[in-house]
């Protein structure tokens, strides 16, 4: 898959990664300026504040809309600073550009919607700023690339990912699960796409910012963006999950920076051993499922339901044991065979109907 892209040449120190850092909400004009001076101080280049906040339920605190805007802009013309923030509606588009807003991002919740991205994709014709997507609330790939494509199909060739998690009903460590396969897909997919970590978010806590700043180097993102406050205890919305700009340039001077592209004669080695691994783990996959397509024939003969649920439960309880004292997780090991069952009746259920 292609978009018609072009770099985001946002500023930064460093190759890898560029930062964008500022508060969740630009709550006041004390606020905004006082974090946005420590972070300058700390050289940030790319400043952040939520100045339309859409909660998942009322009462909260939904940002100042307009009357924001230009303490943003003063925060640009005072620390030199790009300023960027989330926009959901064609208005708020206006409105940003007409305070020279620099960077744009669509979030998750607009994502999840493709008449909102469409009326977004509208109102930016003709626009040159970087657009940034955050990935739909629902762990949906195609939904993410769609409003990238939107958007791209728009005109805007300055375009990023954020990746912010994944929401779930569950009790977990992270407020949004990383699920760090999709990012990776997307990356699969679009390879010149910078895709950028949002770790206050994925994590819900600002303990949880810097293990999550590194994954997300580990695994070649770009970029980061992250919240920072002032005085994050006393902030107006998601209080524990920001951090201030000391500890963040604390978390950004600890970051191991790996490259993606150093190859060497033994990693090489230790690839083909991979490749021959999974060439051999392919045919032992093969003879299982003539195997299984044997079974189908003999339950076709004998008039037997596909699925016998005991011989499933039996095989997920002894795999999970041996891969456990193999060294791989239990949970891991159930999803392999989950997907090798799963084929195995497919291939039966064709048997038996024909």
């Amino acid at each position: 898959m292609e978009l018609d892209l072009t770099p985001l040449n946002l500023p930064s120190d460093n190759e890898r990664p560029f930062v964008i850092a500022g508060p969740c909400s630009a709550e006041t004009e004390e606020q905004v300026m006082t974090t946005a001076r420590e972070l300058a101080m700390k050289g940030c280049h790319n400043f952040r504040a939520g100045i339309w906040k859409p909660r998942t339920k009322p009462g909260g605190f939904e940002g100042h809309g307009e009357k924001a805007l230009p303490w943003m802009k003063q925060v640009k013309e005072e620390t030199h600073m790009l300023i960027s923030t989330e926009v959901a509606t064609p208005e708020h588009v206006e409105l940003a550009l007409k305070y020279d807003v620099d960077i744009l991002w669509v979030g998750a919740r607009t994502t999840a919607n493709p008449f909102a991205v469409q009326a977004l994709a509208d109102a930016l014709k003709g626009v040159d700023v970087p657009v940034l997507v955050k990935n739909p609330v629902n762990p949906d790939i195609e939904l993410w690339i769609g409003a990238l494509e939107r958007i791209n199909q728009a005109g805007v060739k300055r375009m990023g990912a954020i990746h912010r998690g994944f929401s779930s009903y569950e009790q977990k460590i992270y407020r949004n699960a990383p699920m760090w396969q999709i990012p990776i897909e997307l990356h699969r997919r679009i390879p010149n796409l910078p895709i950028i970590c949002d770790p206050s978010h994925i994590g819900g806590r600002r303990e949880l910012i810097a293990p999550l700043c590194q994954q997300a180097m580990d695994l070649g993102f770009e970029g980061l963006i992250v919240e920072a406050h002032c005085d994050p205890e006393k902030a107006w919305s998601d209080a524990k999950q920001q951090v201030t700009p000391e500890v963040l340039d604390y978390i950004l001077s600890l970051l191991v920076i790996r490259d993606e592209h150093t190859t060497s004669e033994g990693l090489a080695s230790l690839r083909k051993q991979i490749d021959e691994l999974d060439n051999t783990i392919m045919d032992i996959l093969a003879k299982r499922m003539r195997v299984c397509r044997e079974i189908g024939h003999y339950k076709k003969e004998h008039n037997m339901t596909v699925l016998q649920a005991n011989r499933y439960n039996e095989i997920l309880s002894k795999r999970g044991v041996q891969g456990s004292l193999c060294g791989m997780g239990p949970e891991f090991v159930a999803k392999v065979f989950e997907s090798i069952h799963e084929e195995s009746v497919r291939q039966q259920i064709e048997i038996i109907n024909k």
